[in-house]
């Protein structure tokens, strides 16, 4: 799959994560995440994409460490949560769309570029997070064939291929 793609398809997922993380309540069971609640999910994902952007954006060359990372993972109020993830993922979004395609920034997966690295890993932690969200909203649906492969290519010859895989 293409970047661009990848793009898209973070765009229209964190959309529906929104919406299903809103339909399930933030005191939902996450029956995929045992122990989460839907609170827990939204504060995860925000600060994952709170993360990627700072990638993005500051071009670190550089993996950061737990201390450094707290500030995007820090806990948000109830009623501030929903609309800070949708603040993160815009970010994200629009960090992505505005790189240059020669953009340098660490990665922790092997890709053809530090561009295409973060838009698929965002696009693929973004579905299987709305997976979760929908499943604690009771309304679960699935993803296109092609970009399921996708992820499960990723899984294998980047997760699993890796020393801790």
């Amino acid at each position: 799959m293409e970047t661009a793609e990848h793009i898209t398809r973070l765009r229209e997922e964190g959309e529906l994560f929104a919406r299903a993380a809103t339909a399930a309540g933030l005191d939902a069971e996450v029956p995929t995440c045992p122990g989460w609640q839907v609170r827990d999910l939204v504060q995860h994902l925000g600060g994952v994409h709170r993360w990627a952007t700072a990638y993005v954006v500051t071009g670190n060359p550089n993996p950061s460490n737990e201390k450094e990372d707290a500030r995007y993972f820090a806990a948000i109020g109830d009623r501030e949560l929903l609309p800070a993830y949708q603040s993160a993922h815009a970010a994200l979004v629009e960090a992505l769309c505005g790189a240059p395609p020669d953009l340098a920034c660490w990665t922790f997966l092997t890709a053809p570029s530090p561009l295409a690295f973060w838009a698929r890993r965002q696009a693929h932690e973004t579905t299987i997070h709305r997976v979760d969200a929908e499943a604690a909203a009771g309304m679960p649906s699935s993803c296109a064939p092609r970009f399921g492969a996708d992820g499960i290519d990723e899984l294998l010859t980047g997760f699993f291929s890796r020393t801790r895989g």
